[in-house]
């Protein structure tokens, strides 16, 4: 993935997971900066929703598997819950 710019706005659109409860709290969110997206994302949403959801960055969708990938990048510029 080319270099991303975590700092510009982002938009967050959960998975439409009807077998999923919590479905009906995770609904859209926007973002000041994509890396807020991104952990909130990874960080809180279920496995299943992150499945299918997708963050919009300038108009450029990035799915479950590109989100992972920035939230895993060493370029992420927020701090990650320490492993135990």
């Amino acid at each position: 993935m080319a270099k991303f710019d975590y700092n510009v706005p982002a938009e967050l659109f959960p998975s439409r997971s009807r077998k999923v409860k919590m479905a009906q709290s995770m609904k859209y969110r926007r973002f000041d900066k994509a890396a807020d997206a991104i952990q909130f994302a990874i960080e809180k949403m279920p496995e299943p929703l992150l499945l299918g959801a997708y963050i919009e960055v300038n108009e450029e969708r990035l799915g479950h598997q590109d989100i992972r990938q920035l939230y895993e990048s060493a370029d992420y510029p927020l701090k990650r819950p320490a492993l135990n």
